[in-house]
C-alpha cells in the first residue's frame, strides 16, 4: 500500500500529543497490513466528507483518508472526534 500525506496532515501530526503520535505509527503499520481490521472501525463518511473514510486511531483520535485506488491512500486529517465531525 502506498500512503501519501497531504502538507496540512504532516503539520496536524507534529502538533498531536505523544501518545496520540504513538498510536499514530502503531495503527498506520495496522492499517497497512489490513486496512479493515475491526480494531480500526474503517467506516465510509457521509455528508461533505464524501468520498473520505474514517480510522480509529485512540479512542477519541480518529484519521480521515481518501482512497485513490486499490493501492494508494491520501491521509488527509487527524484529530479528536468532537473537532473533525
Amino acid at each position: 500500500m502506498i500512503v501519501v500525506r497531504t502538507k496540512y496532515f504532516s503539520k496536524v501530526v507534529i502538533r498531536l500529543p505523544v501518545q496520540a503520535k504513538r498510536a499514530l505509527a502503531e495503527r498506520l503499520q495496522l492499517f497497512m497490513n489490513d486496512p479493515f481490521s475491526p480494531i480500526l472501525n474503517n467506516h465510509a463518511l457521509q455528508g461533505d466528507r464524501q468520498p473520505c473514510r474514517s480510522i480509529n486511531i485512540t479512542g477519541d483520535y480518529r484519521l480521515v483518508y481518501e482512497q485513490y485506488d486499490e493501492e494508494t491512500v491520501l491521509l488527509i486529517d487527524i484529530d479528536t472526534h468532537s473537532n473533525l465531525y
